[in-house]
């Protein structure tokens, strides 16, 4: 059986996930959604008793069902291969009476790898012969744009382009996006927030006059966004294989529930918890732990989502985020697919930026969310108790995780804290919060003190990033990012 997806906002014009995926979003704006997921429960025997790369396939399987079982195969052996560090790929380790998921393990150190590597491979098996090309637009606020680029360099008939927020991601986060290589990868910084790069990539999608002219030369846009199923659906895997990790251990019986607090802004990387929850995974609770940019946790509190409110630059950056893209998803799911109310509430929130969500709605989605909140002091006092007592050094966005679960009363269940980078990738921040001066280093300086210091290494990736030349010096106003998009498809496909 076809699983078909249609837009948050109108049921009416249904899509295969090869279309929703090619697409990245949908002709109204609204998110690709599909109604039949939940219909079918993933197998916690099975799961249990496998490893990541088969659970991966069956994973996606069932959310991408028209990929066949070949295309999959080749799909997560290629995205899941040397690139990696850890056999196991995203492995659970303790974190005193609790449990840690590491997903930094992959080739740009961040969970948006586990996606990221599999996205190009999803939409080249979805291109097939028939031609088309098509050019990758994305924000970034600090992860996503490394992953991205690293995953689709050379992909043939594939173009990249990047935005992130000029001065608001970390020096290794910059480098990482500047030194790229590929003939088919555009970076640029834009003066502003993340919001702002977000909000024009969704008009450039948006924009039909651009999209007819690039039509003419046989170019189509597509994200590579968690606002794309592609990107989503990756990343269910990792909650079934932490799980599946856990019962191996003996920490828990299969069928006991496991509760999992998520460090995010932009509400993908716990949306795939919820995600994993419909599908059968025995999750207890998604915490859902925001910095000082807390928007999430006042909706989660009273309902009213306010994107109104100062912007805060913080230690951890990719979570510097007003307006949450993915939380339309959960609105749909939790409202039992009414999409008129979600296409109320989006509006609002273009038109005022506030809305209000019915109670029913609010009650569905508290019986599976929490919330909590860590400003930047937060963070580093967690960051430096986590190491002296723990001996597990933390990155800030892992570090707010740990800090809102520490917060959270133990109920009997097993404890998962998503670690979602390398703490090197924040090197100045981890090393300051550690009590170290840092005043005047640069975040390779810092690196190289941090690993003297706790006697670590920090990934060859990163620290090999002192060497490579700065290949993309683009930056340009929020007005002016649909010209560069352009350019870079006229660059990119001669």
């Amino acid at each position: 059986m076809t699983t078909f997806y249609h837009s948050t906002r109108s049921a009416e014009n249904s899509v295969t996930s090869k279309q929703a995926i090619m697409t990245g979003i949908a002709p109204d704006g609204g998110l690709y959604v599909s109604d039949q997921l939940g219909e079918k429960n993933l197998d916690l025997a099975t799961v249990c008793s496998q490893g990541f790369h088969d659970t991966a396939r069956l994973v996606l399987g069932t959310l991408l069902p028209d990929y066949t079982a070949d295309e999959l195969a080749s799909c997560v052996a290629g995205g899941y291969g040397a690139q990696w560090d850890a056999p196991e790929v995203c492995p659970v380790s303790p974190l005193g009476d609790d449990w840690l998921l590491e997903l930094y393990h992959g080739p740009t150190c961040a969970f948006k790898d586990v996606a990221l590597q599999m996205l190009p491979r999803l939409m080249s098996a979805a291109r097939g012969a028939d031609g088309r090309r098509v050019m990758i637009v994305t924000a970034t606020s600090g992860d996503t744009g490394k992953a991205a680029l690293d995953g689709f360099a050379g992909v043939e008939g594939t173009g990249v382009t990047v935005f992130y927020p000029d001065g608001k991601v970390s020096d290794v986060q910059r480098l990482q996006m500047v030194t790229q290589l590929g003939s088919n990868v555009a970076v640029c910084a834009v003066r502003g927030t993340f919001d702002d790069c977000q909000g024009e990539v969704k008009r450039i999608f948006a924009d039909r006059g651009l999209a007819g002219r690039l039509e003419e030369r046989g170019v189509a846009l597509s994200s590579a966004n968690s606002i794309n199923v592609g990107r989503l659906a990756p990343q269910v895997t990792y909650y079934f294989d932490a799980y599946a990790q856990l019962v191996r251990r003996g920490v828990v019986r299969m069928g006991d529930e496991v509760t999992f607090c998520v460090p995010t802004g932009n509400f993908g990387d716990v949306l795939a918890g919820y995600y994993a929850r419909r599908m059968g995974l025995p999750v207890r609770r998604l915490v859902v732990a925001s910095n000082a940019n807390d928007v999430l946790t006042d909706f989660l509190s009273t309902g009213t989502y306010d994107r109104r409110r100062d912007f805060h630059k913080t230690i951890s950056p990719s979570m510097d985020i007003l307006v949450s893209s993915n939380l339309e998803r959960l609105l749909y799911f939790a409202s039992d697919g009414d999409c008129e109310l979600v296409a109320r509430l989006m509006g609002e929130l273009a038109s005022e930026g506030v809305y209000t969500v019915p109670e029913r709605v609010m009650a569905r989605i508290r019986e599976v969310f929490s919330c909590g909140r860590a400003d930047d002091a937060d963070t580093r006092a967690t960051i430096r108790r986590t190491w002296e007592e723990l001996g597990v050094l933390i990155d800030p966005h892992t570090a707010v995780a740990k800090c809102v679960l520490d917060g959270v009363e133990a109920d009997g269940s097993a404890r998962v804290c998503l670690s979602t980078a390398s703490p090197y990738k924040f090197s100045a921040d981890v090393l300051g919060a550690l009590g170290e001066v840092t005043d005047g280093m640069n975040g390779f300086a810092c690196m190289d003190v941090l690993e003297r210091l706790t006697g670590t290494t920090a990934p060859a990736q990163l620290s090999g990033l002192r060497a490579e030349p700065v290949l993309h010096e683009d930056v340009c106003d929020r007005e002016r990012m649909a010209a560069f998009v352009e350019s870079a498809c006229a660059r990119v496909f001669l």
